[in-house]
Parts: C-alpha cells; structure tokens; sequence
C-alpha cells in the first residue's frame, strides 16, 4: 500500500501528468484539496472508490483515512493543486505518515507559476534582463515569511519575482519593490491561471492596488513582477547562434539532421 501525493497542476484538467492520472484511475480511495482541484480530474476514480474533499477536514481527519486506507492494504490518492513541492502542505503529512511507517511517494505536477507563464507566452528569463525567478509569498494568517526572505530583500536582485498568496498584501508589495524594480515596473496578475474563469491583469507596482480593486480580485492569484514582462528589446541567446559552437554543433557549420529509421 502506497499514499500518493499526486500534483493536479495548476487549475486545467487536462495538465495534470500522465502519471498522476493513471495513479488516479487506479487507486481506490482519492483524497483531494476541492477548492483548487478540478473535478474533472477526481472524476476518473475507478467505480466505487471513496472520493474524499479535503478542504473542510482536519489534518488528523486525512492522516486516519489514510491509516484506515492502510489497514485496508488500499493504495491513496492525495491530490493537491500545483507541484505537492510549492506550498503544498504535504511536509506535515509525511510526517506523520513516518511516524505511522506508512509508504508514500510524491508525482510531481505543473506548478502554478509555470501554468501561469504558459497562459502568458513568456519567458520568464531573458539575457541580460533577469536570468533569475524567485517563487516566493508574504506573510499571512497561516503562516509568516521568515525576516531574511522579506520582499525588501529579495527585491534587491531585480528579478522575476512570482509572489504566491498574497493579493491582499498588495500594499506591502508596491511598497517593498517599488525602490528596487521602480514604480513603472510591469506587474501581471493572473486570477485563477488556467481555469475557465482565468482572468489576466497586466498593470504596473504604481497601478496594481486600483486595478485589483476594480475586478475584485481577493483570492487565487499570482502576482508575477519583472522587467522580462512586455520586453522587447534584449539580447538574443547564443544557443542557436551560428558563431557559437557547442558539443552537438560546430561554429558556422549547419548540423544535418538525423534521419529516422523506417
């Protein structure tokens, strides 16, 4: 018996891995997080299978289906949003798995953050502009951020920053970058990335505060902030330059490609 703590992505059905749907077609109890999860991806639970929302349970609650689900030599499917690496609230569930000598293993999934890129179609790394991204939060009610990871710290290297769980802290944010990015600084704000009721603000550290409270946004956003967003003018990579040569290609010369065998 194995609990498997399976990454859902971040909000479309259809980017969950091959892996973690598998696990889940299979598995005859599917423990998930319902206010992120689609239940799309929950509805491919074999026939019969206890298919628990988590989202209103205690930690203790999830822990004794899982020792049930243990006694019972039935494999677990605990489906969170994302990657179970980011925010994921997996670390204390494994704990208490060890303590229980309970197996489990991690699948990762498309991280919020990734999803939210792809809907944008950018980089978030460009030469010479940031070759750098900081997935980060602010403080909140369920847990702070250490003082050496505050915002005004990190801002200090200009960045891409993707800021997690904090759209009700957008004051702090504007005020803690503005001396490092500059007021002008794109901001982008994706409500929701890769649901159906996706919604894209692209703003700047001087404007996000009104134009969040226009749309009302005051949950389940990421705010990416970083000079890569809208640029135009940067250098290209020497990846693909003809004057750069590299172990599978020599300096001016044009590799052949390879054929396939039929």
């Amino acid at each position: 018996m194995t609990v498997y703590f399976i990454g859902a992505g971040p909000g479309a059905a259809d980017l969950i891995t091959v892996r973690g749907l598998k696990l889940i077609e299979r598995c005859p109890v599917c423990l998930y997080a319902g206010s992120l999860v689609p239940s799309e991806i929950v509805a491919a639970a074999p026939e019969g299978a206890v298919v628990k929302d988590t989202a209103p349970m205690h930690l203790s609650d999830i822990i004794a289906d899982m020792a049930a689900a243990h006694e019972r030599d039935e494999d677990v499917a605990r489906v969170h949003s994302g990657d179970p690496s980011l925010y994921g609230a997996v670390a204390e569930q494994m704990r208490r798995l060890d303590d229980l000598d309970i197996p489990y293993e991690v699948v990762p999934g498309v991280p919020a953050f990734a999803g939210a890129a792809a809907r944008l179609a950018t980089e978030l790394t460009l030469p010479e502009i940031a070759q750098t991204v900081i997935i980060t939060r602010t403080s909140g009610k369920a847990s702070s951020v250490p003082d050496s990871e505050r915002l005004e710290l990190l801002g200090a290297s200009k960045a891409t920053l993707a800021i997690h769980l904090s759209i009700r802290n957008l004051a702090y944010v504007e005020q803690a970058l503005t001396p490092h990015y500059g007021a002008d600084c794109p901001v982008v704000i994706i409500y929701r990335a890769t649901w159906p009721d996706e919604e894209i603000i692209h703003t700047t550290l001087a404007e996000m505060r009104q134009r969040v409270r226009e749309e009302k946004i005051t949950r389940t956003a990421l705010i990416f902030v970083g000079h890569v967003f809208g640029a135009k003018k940067f250098r290209d990579s020497r990846l693909y330059d003809a004057e750069f040569a590299h172990v599978l290609r020599n300096k001016g010369k044009k590799k052949k490609p390879q054929e396939r065998a039929s």
